[in-house]
């Protein structure tokens, strides 16, 4: 009995340390996670009482509706071809040599380059007339385009910006997935006969599985979360065309100082970040199990 009693007084000795040492880290937790968003939730269904009337002005308010379509198609065109584009750098600066190594930090560069920063520079660029796309451009009669302040030019300069900025950054996590491709099932299929498309697509191509698995959500955040160059160039303009929902729920708590319409919008924001989560855990699990 003694010895259980040691045992006992052992593990809750232990149990005791562990809380300890994890209180500081749930505290901040406690106090700068889930209680701003317990706070934001109470915002969101509180209007004069429980209520679900801040969700049904926010389906109905166009704007609302205007920014969801662009943060779909700003998604769909960053996403799409940044992967592209940084699996295809990838492959062909998979060899480490001296041009490929200055070649991979050429691509590399924009991500050291804060967005602001990057967004600042188009802003040069994108002038028109006289920015440096507009000069290069006009001998070829295609100068003097408004990229920012075209309804119809300015969520595509926006996803440029984007692309040329994500690109190298995803370009290294590929990099990473390249190097650990066995080489053995490269040279069984060479053995065999497979060319280098077919060699790519039934052997490179699955064993990246984890590769997208991780990457892929991440893209699919920064789509959601990113928004310091709508910001610096456009503040949702012109005519709602570049307003993406984060910078919507911005213009409902600080400008229209519609507290409940901006906590509707975040708790919906919540949850679809949530669902990437999931989504990322998700794939990540397919994509082990399929390299394995």
């Amino acid at each position: 009995m003694g010895r259980f009693g040691r045992r006992r007084r052992r593990r809750g000795g232990q149990s005791r340390l562990a809380w300890m040492l994890l209180a500081p880290s749930l505290v901040c937790l406690a106090a700068f996670t889930y209680w701003p968003l317990a706070q934001v939730l109470g915002r969101s269904v509180w209007v004069g009482g429980l209520s679900t009337g801040n969700y049904a002005r926010l389906f109905a308010d166009a704007h609302f509706s205007q920014a969801v379509v662009n943060n779909l198609l700003y998604a769909a065109g960053t996403i799409v071809p940044s992967l592209a584009l940084a699996l295809l750098f990838a492959v062909v600066l998979n060899e480490t040599t001296r041009i490929t190594l200055a070649l991979r930090a050429l691509f590399v560069l924009p991500l050291m380059i804060p967005l602001v920063g990057a967004a600042a520079l188009f802003s040069f660029l994108l002038l028109p007339g006289e920015g440096l796309i507009d000069t290069y451009l006009a001998p070829l009669g295609l100068g003097m385009a408004n990229w920012l302040g075209n309804p119809a030019l300015a969520l595509p300069s926006i996803i440029a910006i984007t692309v040329w900025k994500n690109t190298g950054y995803y370009m290294l996590f590929f990099l990473a997935g390249l190097a650990a491709v066995p080489p053995d099932l490269l040279d069984a299929a060479r053995i065999d006969g497979a060319r280098a498309w077919a060699r790519f697509r039934h052997v490179t191509v699955p064993m990246l599985g984890p590769t997208f698995g991780f990457v892929i959500p991440i893209a699919a955040l920064n789509a959601i979360t990113a928004i310091d160059h709508v910001v610096t160039l456009t503040q949702g303009g012109p005519s709602d065309a570049t307003n993406l929902v984060l910078y919507y729920i911005y213009q409902q708590a600080e400008q229209n100082h519609d507290n409940g319409l901006a906590a509707a919008a975040t708790v919906l924001s919540v949850a679809a970040l949530l669902a990437l989560t999931a989504g990322s855990l998700r794939l990540t699990d397919l994509g082990l199990h399929h390299a394995s």
